[in-house]
């Protein structure tokens, strides 16, 4: 399954469109006021499924995981000095990134790839291309690349 992850051109806090493969809005993602990015995500319906909460006051940066309103994991960086590592305290998940910080893959504990993530680098806004292996698994790994997304955003300001 493929999710293509779209941010919205004028918004004043982060908001994105995710369509899937045939073009249709899957989800949609909206910025709320917040000390640190707070994400909320909507299916198609207008349900909140899921939110990327960044923790403030932590060394490296982390951010906090809710589906349907229950913590299911964290993502936090991890220091590095070439290419960027995330940590995943969910199903045993990590995260590595190439040096452009363009590309990711999840892997699980098995070191199998649970996702692989490329950025579009010709577009207006932030589009990424996001191929999930498991159907099931698509809004997890939707919101951990919320959570790097933001990190970055972050990072650059």
């Amino acid at each position: 399954m493929k999710l293509i992850f779209k941010q919205r051109f004028f918004s004043w806090f982060d908001s994105y469109d995710i369509y899937d493969e045939t073009g249709h809005i899957v989800y949609q993602v909206e910025g709320k006021l917040a000390w640190g990015h707070k994400l909320v995500i909507y299916d198609r319906s207008g349900n909140e499924v899921g939110t990327v909460l960044e923790k403030v006051m932590t060394i490296l940066p982390k951010f906090e995981i809710y589906k349907n309103n229950a913590y299911i994991g964290c993502l936090s960086k991890e220091l590095s000095f070439f290419t960027p590592h995330y940590n995943i305290d969910y199903n045993g998940w990590h995260i590595d990134g190439t040096l452009t910080e363009w590309n990711y893959t999840i892997i699980d504990a098995n070191h199998t790839p649970v996702a692989i993530i490329s950025k579009e680098i010709f577009n207006l806004t932030d589009t990424y291309v996001i191929d999930v292996k498991n159907h099931e698994s698509a809004l997890d790994t939707l919101m951990f690349v919320l959570a790097i997304d933001a990190e970055k955003c972050s990072r650059n300001r």
